[in-house]
Formats: structure tokens, C-alpha cells, sequence
């Protein structure tokens, strides 16, 4: 019988971290010698909780910090007391973030002040403008200098770390881990179909007209972008050939916004934030995605869906480079020329359909299992 002889703290608080941080936690949690410690902050409540069910995924500490209207001053506060007293009741030998959101920055923090060694999943990921993503670009720019294992999914991201002067030895390419848990997740609705069973509706309505998937959620788009990206979304919905499907993120500055500007257009189907399974489904019903996501980028060509990106800058430029996305900020009269452009020319739209998908091959999480079991006993 293997003896647990290292301990490891995950800690996530948001959708996104969840989808990415299950394979890690699964793969982890089947590495002999290792003890794993999970602890979300509840950064998004309702939408953390879709991800945890249908992952099977029950925290051993949830902190439940979300409060209405956080400013991100109070939120960092709260996070750091919280996650930090975590920290000390669990005592582990090493604590594992994800990506660039702020519990992934002030988990790291935490566990620097007391000198935990730090690994950071989705290391790497640069846009160069750190207002775009706002405040991501710099929360992942924190996490960098103070962990000592960087799991980037690319090497356009390992290169950006070299780049600060991060040690090359500490940084490992292993691809990106949502693709293990699109992958995983999709074999799970081809056997079980009844998991994504509520757009079934959806796809009877929609019949025959080409599906737009939109998400959109970006801090920096609130406002003058958002009120944009409505405007382009009505005119788009206006095409008798095209429906628009858009699971509506739950932020005030987003539902005010697209309440006042889109009524109940019959093309539009404005829904409640869909569960993993499901969104995986409408991607696969989509013919095409708009989206100010960042892992959307990843999620869309992995299932060969062209994406167009409602920012000015992204910091996965793989996509762009491979031709399966395109950046197209929020001008609506832009918004509304690409999408035309990809419903009316079929070359465009096979070329960004048929684009490589660079993000990965759905063994990341293994490879970061193995590269942290190694770490502790390199011999």
C-alpha cells in the first residue's frame, strides 16, 4: 500500500477554473503518493456549482465568498483572509491555480506568503495590454514570478514566459486541460443523451436555420461595448436564415443591457446559463461562435466552429494564427460584417472550420499529474 507523503491544496472559485481544473483534480487524485485538497472561494456561486455537479466533484472546503455587487478591491480582501486561513488549517506542500482570475492570483499570494510552492495551470497566456483582459492579464502576470512549476498550453505560451525571464527548467508545455474535460464530456452525452436533453426545444425551433452561438461577459465590454455588441446582435437576428442562441450571462451589466436592447425577437433565444453538458451540445449545434470568452477560443475549434472574438486583444493568438479565430472588437457594423462574411462566403467559413486546433490533444492533466509527482521525488 502506498503511503500519502505529499499533500496538494486545488483552489478555484469560478466556471471556467472548474472545467479546467476537474481532469487535474481526477488525475491527481489517481497519482500514488499524493493527497489532494480541493477548496473553491465560490467566485461565481450558481455557475461554479453546474460545473462541480455534473464533474461529481464535492469541495473539502467551500469558503462561499460571493457577495452581490463585489468591487474587486473587496473581493481580492476577502480572498486573501479566507483562502489564506485555508492555507493554514490545511497545511499542504504545494498549492495548484488556474488561469488569471482573481482567486487564481490571490491563491497564489497567499500561499507565497507562506512560502508554499505554487504550480499554475494555463501558465503563460499574455495579451500585452493589461487592460485587455481586464483584470486577467494582470492577475496571471502576478502568479507568474512567485510559482515555481508553469504548466503552459502552448508554446507560444512557454516562449512568453521565457520572455519574463522565468526559468526554463520550471516551465512545461502539456497542452490545455479544457480540452480534456471537452473531450471527456462529450463521450459522457454520446452515451447519455438525456445530459444535455433541455436544448433538445432549441434545436426543434432552430431546425434549418444556421445557429449563432454568443457569449459575452468581458468586464472591459460593459457599457459602450456591450450596448454595441446588442446592437450587432439585432441586426444579425434580423437575417431569416439565422437564429441567434445566447446563455445570458447573469451580470446586471450584461442583462440590463441586452433586455433593453433585444426584447423577445423571435430569433433570439436568450437563455439561462447552460451546465457544461449542455454548452457542449450548443456548440455542437452552432454553426458558428461570437464570443468575448477566453476559453471559448480553445473549446470552439476543438469541434471545428469557427469563433469570432468581441475584443480588441486575446491572449491565446494560437487561434488566430491557426485560423480558427478572428478578432473583431465590439463595433457593431464589424460584429455584423464578419458574421455576414462567414454565413455568405462558404470559403471563408471551411477555411476557419477546417483550422488546426492548437490548444491540445486531451492528456494535459495526465502530463501534470506525472510533472508534479516527479517534482517531489526527482530521483
Amino acid at each position: 500500500m502506498t503511503q500519502i507523503r505529499k499533500k496538494l491544496f486545488v483552489v478555484f472559485g469560478t466556471r471556467p477554473e472548474a472545467i479546467k481544473l476537474f481532469p487535474v483534480v481526477r488525475a491527481l487524485s489517481s497519482t500514488p503518493g499524493l493527497a489532494v485538497t480541493t477548496c473553491v472561494t465560490a467566485q461565481h456561486r450558481g455557475l461554479l456549482d453546474q460545473v462541480l455537479a455534473i464533474a461529481g466533484l464535492t469541495p473539502d472546503i467551500d469558503l462561499d465568498l460571493m457577495t452581490p455587487g463585489q468591487s474587486l478591491d473587496a473581493l481580492t480582501a476577502r480572498l486573501l483572509t479566507g483562502i489564506g486561513s485555508a492555507l493554514d488549517s490545511a497545511r499542504p506542500d504545494r498549492v495548484i491555480v488556474q488561469g488569471d482570475t482573481a482567486t487564481a492570483m490571490v491563491g497564489a499570494l497567499a500561499a507565497y506568503y507562506r512560502k508554499i510552492p505554487i504550480s499554475h495551470v494555463e501558465a503563460g497566456l499574455r495579451s500585452g495590454d493589461i487592460y485587455q483582459p481586464w483584470p486577467e492579464e494582470v492577475n496571471r502576470r502576478i502568479v507568474a514570478p512567485i510559482a515555481d512549476q508553469h504548466f503552459a498550453p502552448t508554446d507560444t505560451a512557454a516562449e512568453a514566459l521565457r520572455a519574463e525571464n522565468i526559468p526554463p527548467a520550471s516551465i512545461h508545455v502539456t497542452g490545455n486541460t479544457v480540452i480534456d474535460a471537452l473531450l471527456a464530456t462529450r463521450e459522457r452525452i454520446a452515451a447519455d443523451p438525456s445530459l444535455a436533453a433541455g436544448l433538445d426545444s432549441i434545436a426543434h425551433r432552430f431546425a434549418g436555420k444556421r445557429i449563432v452561438l454568443v457569449t459575452t461577459h468581458r468586464r472591459e465590454n460593459f457599457g459602450g461595448g456591450m450596448s454595441a455588441i446588442a446592437d450587432a446582435l439585432r441586426r444579425i437576428a434580423a437575417r431569416p436564415d439565422v437564429a441567434i442562441l445566447f446563455p445570458v450571462h447573469p451580470n446586471p451589466n450584461v442583462v440590463s443591457v441586452m433586455d433593453a436592447a433585444l426584447g423577445d425577437q423571435p430569433n433570439i433565444a436568450r437563455i439561462d446559463p447552460l451546465d457544461y453538458p449542455h454548452f457542449i451540445r450548443a456548440l455542437g449545434l452552432a454553426h458558428l461562435v461570437l464570443s468575448d470568452s477566453g476559453g471559448v477560443q480553445e473549446e470552439a475549434p476543438a469541434l471545428g466552429k469557427p469563433v469570432l472574438v468581441m475584443r480588441e486583444t486575446t491572449e491565446r493568438p494560437e487561434g488566430i494564427a491557426a485560423g480558427t479565430a478572428r478578432l473583431v472588437g465590439t463595433d457593431a457594423e464589424r460584429i455584423v460584417r464578419e458574421v455576414g462574411r462567414l454565413l455568405d462566403d462558404g470559403d471563408a467559413y471551411a477555411a476557419m472550420a477546417r483550422a488546426h486546433n492548437p490548444f491540445g490533444d486531451g492528456h494535459a492533466a495526465t502530463r501534470i499529474a506525472d510533472i508534479i509527482r516527479a517534482g517531489f521525488d526527482p530521483g
